[in-house]
């Protein structure tokens, strides 16, 4: 699924800023390659969630060049850009799942809005459900879950459809340490399955956890490349591997 064995995202000498203010980000250059795990580190203000927008197309750079699976999406039609978003999965630093469906129903929600049969939905939630560990809370509203339940819901909401490119938030942000381990090992298993993966985290303990992660840091809106991953591809490619 993912976009071919050269690149699936790059941007060249991109920028952004808010309105009439000074740039946020500025002259952002990188490639990401299929089946690769890569932390997004820096403090916070660093303009880390502003890239994040600009992968999963929520915000359009005010210069420079994005391609995405082989187009410019800076050029593309508006009406072209939920197809590429079906393509990315995201989860955000406060979850955002919607209160008043139940869990099963909230990780269907990008497979009714592809327009899968409800036949299939059914399956594959119930998978997904089990393999975060909450195949128990189906029913459940999100209120009624911890903080830890309600990330693993919107982790599986996120990667229920095998995205080609997985993109999370400052995801072990609000559990404790021995959960975090696991929701990691969540992401290193769909990376294993071919998904490329960006965690952005200001916890520098996390990239120790990921022996095979590559990583970017963002100082002052500007990209830092401390082990040339965004330079060269990197020699492993997780896709196809079990």
């Amino acid at each position: 699924m993912s976009g071919g064995g050269g690149e699936i995202v790059h941007f060249d000498n991109v920028g952004l800023r808010y309105g009439a203010g000074k740039e946020v980000l500025s002259d952002i250059s990188f490639t990401l390659y299929p089946g690769s795990f890569y932390f997004l580190t820096g403090a916070s203000g660093a303009g880390k969630t502003s890239l994040l927008k600009l992968l999963y197309l929520a915000q359009r750079p005010s210069r420079g060049m994005i391609r995405m699976f082989g187009s410019d999406v800076i050029t593309l039609p508006r009406g072209d850009l939920p197809l590429f978003r079906r393509r990315i999965g995201v989860v955000f630093q406060d979850f955002r799942l919607v209160p008043h469906l139940s869990v099963s129903d909230n990780v269907a929600l990008p497979l009714r809005v592809s327009g899968m049969r409800e036949s299939e939905i059914e399956g594959l939630v119930a998978d997904m459900l089990d393999w975060v560990g909450l195949s128990g809370r189906s029913d459940a509203r999100p209120a009624t879950l911890s903080g830890g339940e309600q990330q693993r819901v919107a982790i599986a909401r996120a990667v229920v459809a095998r995205p080609d490119l997985l993109v999370a938030d400052e995801p072990t942000g609000n559990v404790d340490p021995e959960l975090a381990q696991k929701l990691l090992r969540l992401f290193e298993a769909l990376n294993r399955l071919g998904t490329t993966v960006v965690v952005a985290t200001h916890d520098l303990h996390l990239l120790k956890k990921v022996p095979e992660s590559l990583i970017m840091r963002l100082e002052d809106g500007h990209l830092h490349d401390p082990t040339g991953a965004l330079r060269y591809p990197p020699h492993r490619h997780a896709a196809g591997e079990e």
